[in-house]
């Protein structure tokens, strides 16, 4: 596109998602500008507790290289708020292709405006562009280590939450003041948390990134043939799984700790549930450094908590490891009310409403019937989810209702940072025109499929998959992408490669 040096890019969030976004805007010719709250780039990575580790290989960072020469990033203030200025809300609902005529940056005739209030001076500045991506991720900033270090220090600590950051703020604090203040960690379920120092050959990111592990588990739009070897598949993937499970619990003391998780493997990587101990940690609980205490529910005393068994426990500080809500942190970046309400559906959703593009009517409609097999669903009960599957839910990118703007970063799996830069890469082929868009009407037919099988995920999942989380088929959605961008899915030498050899950031590296 030979203007599109001249269309104005906006992207909020100098995150690993925001700065992919800029990478590979820069690198079709845009100059983007880039809006963070923080005094650097990198979003939450800038500001980690020393116990905290990487969650996979660093292998799967290793893509991510940072040219920024030509972009601009602002001057750190408060999230800028983001209003469309152009199409009214009605108008756009009458539209049969996105942003009224399918391209990235419709007819030229709306924009985006980004108000910033900048905090020393108080005045208010304005800001017009051609499109808007928002890479605020799903999490927000902590602490500075030194901060929280000071916090902790000679302090009677409670953690509530047994997650990965859960953990890894237990050990912090087990660490900084021994057995003479120790840490209470606390919580309702555990989860699998491995030892990173085990090195048998039940490898995690084996069972997940390879297209042999992805042939074991459901997909979205995979269509009747492979929903059945799935099946078929199904003793295997339970084998495997225990397994593993067995293992695990023969080399890491939860057992004796009370940490057994009660859901499987499988069940946890559906939700991405899973995650790394930190160094030492059981080491910290024999030495009295991390006390463990599992309860259902607990309520604030005047020197701490009292837990729903009678036992109270003493605490200067109390820290919430319980997770954020990513949604409202999406909604916080938009001033127009019916942006807001559509941009990341409803709460019960299982995937956020974006788009990428769908490959088959009849695939849609084949698997909605399979799905409503498998689960015993009605007909007039499939007839319901499916209205409002369409109506409330579209994938992974773009909104069909929503006009020249893209999100990055939202997805959850088990490494992110390459499945952010391959959804950067998907942006910019759209921004330079070479991704199409189909009609308004088939991008929203599209998110059935991807709805009920995140449906499906939760139902396999106990209630542990995360919205949005394509931990299990991150290769599948990749091969989207890659036809969408106009290059071969398959990225290995030969059939046996293809199959056994697990995917990572420099299958995808020539993708430019």
């Amino acid at each position: 596109m030979d203007s599109s040096n001249k269309k104005r890019v906006a992207i909020i969030g100098a995150g690993p998602s925001g700065l992919a976004a800029c990478k590979h805007a820069l690198a079709k010719g845009f100059v983007p500008v880039i809006f963070d709250s923080g005094a650097s780039v990198g979003g939450v990575w800038t500001r980690t507790l020393a116990s905290t580790k990487l969650q996979t290989p660093a292998a799967a960072f290793q893509s991510l290289r940072l040219p920024l020469a030509g972009g601009h990033v602002g001057v750190p203030e408060p999230r800028p708020s983001a209003g469309y200025s152009g199409a009214s809300e009605k108008e756009v609902t009458a539209w049969d292709r996105w942003s009224g005529n399918g391209e990235a940056f419709g007819d030229g005739s709306g924009e985006w405006h980004l108000t910033v209030e900048h905090i020393e001076s108080g005045s208010i500045q304005k800001y017009e562009f051609d499109f808007l991506i928002v890479c605020v991720g799903r999490t927000t900033r902590t602490w500075e280590d030194h901060d929280a270090a000071e916090l902790i220090r000679g302090k009677r600590v409670v953690v509530v939450g047994s997650g990965k950051s859960g953990l890894d703020t237990a050990a912090e604090c087990a660490e900084a003041n021994g057995s003479k203040y120790p840490c209470t960690l606390i919580y309702r379920t555990a989860n699998w948390m491995v030892d990173h120092k085990l090195t048998w050959g039940l490898n995690v990111s084996k069972r997940t990134t390879t297209r042999l592990a992805e042939l074991m588990v459901h997909k979205p739009e995979e269509g009747f043939a492979l929903s059945l070897l799935a099946t078929l598949l199904t003793p295997l993937r339970w084998l495997l799984s225990t397994v593993t499970e067995t293992y695990y619990k023969m080399h890491i003391p939860m057992r004796k700790n009370g940490m057994v998780p009660d859901c499987t493997i499988s069940q946890s990587l559906l939700g991405w549930k899973l995650g790394l101990l930190p160094d030492r940690f059981y080491d910290l609980v024999d030495e009295g450094s991390l006390v463990l205490n599992k309860c259902d529910s607990f309520s604030f005393c005047a020197d701490g908590l009292v837990l729903d068994s009678g036992k109270r426990v003493e605490a200067d500080v109390v820290i919430l490891a319980t997770g954020f809500n990513p949604d409202q942190l999406l909604r916080s970046v938009f001033t127009s009310p019916w942006v807001r309400d559509i941009v990341s559906g409803a709460s019960s959703d299982t995937m956020l409403p974006l788009y990428r593009q769908v490959d088959s009517l009849l695939l849609i409609i084949t698997s909605f019937f399979i799905f409503a097999i498998q689960y015993s669903i009605d007909f007039a009960t499939l007839l319901l989810l499916t209205r409002k599957v369409v109506v409330d839910i579209c994938r992974n990118i773009v909104h069909p209702r929503i006009p020249q703007m893209a999100i990055v970063g939202y997805l959850e799996s088990r490494a992110t940072i390459y499945p952010y830069e391959m959804m950067s890469k998907w942006v910019a082929h759209l921004l330079d025109g070479t991704v199409r868009l189909p009609s308004v009407k088939d991008m929203e037919k599209s998110v059935g499929e991807w709805a009920l099988w995140g449906q499906g995920a939760r139902r396999r999942s106990g209630s542990l998959f995360l919205k949005s989380c394509i931990a299990t088929v991150t290769t599948w959605y990749h091969d989207q992408l890659c036809r969408d961008m106009g290059y071969s899915a398959r990225r290995k030498k030969g059939f046996v490669a293809e199959l056994m050899e697990p995917y990572g950031p420099t299958d995808y590296a020539d993708i430019q």
